[in-house]
């Protein structure tokens, strides 16, 4: 069995990355910049400066530090409305805690959006330690913050799962040398994914299941 599991949080736990692509075309329009196709897709799962790095790349004449922090500002109003659990948290989160396996939190979102959505969404006592890729020196596609909540938990990478919907994070993941696996919500799996992950699963419930049937970890 595995000795810890650690979340991404949007689009893996919760139906937050609409949202997210939401906020791209009209915090640029404050700033009279038209969207650039594909911006949504390549900056889901980064933060800080990997978040304004790919800002930078596709509108080098935005002040990439406001368009992140405006982005930000807005996710999280929309965030206090609250956002859907993806298929299959509960059971998952449910049969992790039955089984004595520490979880853990390593989202690129700010702590206090982690905090707010994990309240609203009635499982934030499943969570040991929770991690904010905000602020890091070297955010997710770099395994520090994953690294960090496995030192934090006590648990080997080696034996402790990540869960992650982005190419981002799974980067992140395989970098650390976690079990990683995909569960894709708007970004399909790539071939990296496909040769490096434990394994890509439809849903969490999947998750469960591969868990409960020994085929995972």
């Amino acid at each position: 069995m595995i000795e810890g599991a650690i979340f991404d949080m949007d689009g893996l736990m919760f139906d937050t990355e609409p949202i997210w692509t939401r906020v791209w075309e009209p915090v640029l329009a404050t700033i009279g910049i038209e969207y650039p196709h594909g911006l949504a897709n390549a900056i889901r799962g980064t933060s800080g400066k990997s978040m304004e790095a790919v800002i930078n790349r596709f509108a080098p004449e935005a002040d990439a530090t406001y368009v992140r922090e405006k982005a930000y500002e807005m996710v999280h109003a929309e965030l206090h409305k609250g956002a859907p659990k993806k298929p299959g948290l509960d059971e998952l989160l449910a049969y992790l805690k039955e089984q004595g396996v520490p979880m853990g939190v390593a989202s690129s979102s700010s702590l206090d959006v982690i905090e707010m959505n994990l309240n609203n969404g009635g499982v934030r006592d499943y969570f040991s330690e929770l991690f904010t890729g905000v602020g890091m020196a070297n955010p997710k596609p770099a395994p520090d913050i994953f690294l960090n909540t496995a030192a934090a938990m006590g648990v080997d990478p080696a034996r402790t799962l990540v869960l992650e919907d982005s190419l981002s994070g799974v980067h992140a993941g395989v970098a650390g040398g976690f079990i990683t696996v995909m569960v894709p919500d708007l970004v399909a799996p790539d071939d990296f994914a496909r040769e490096n992950t434990a394994c890509i699963c439809r849903d969490l419930l999947e998750v469960r299941d591969l868990l409960a049937e020994g085929k995972l970890g």
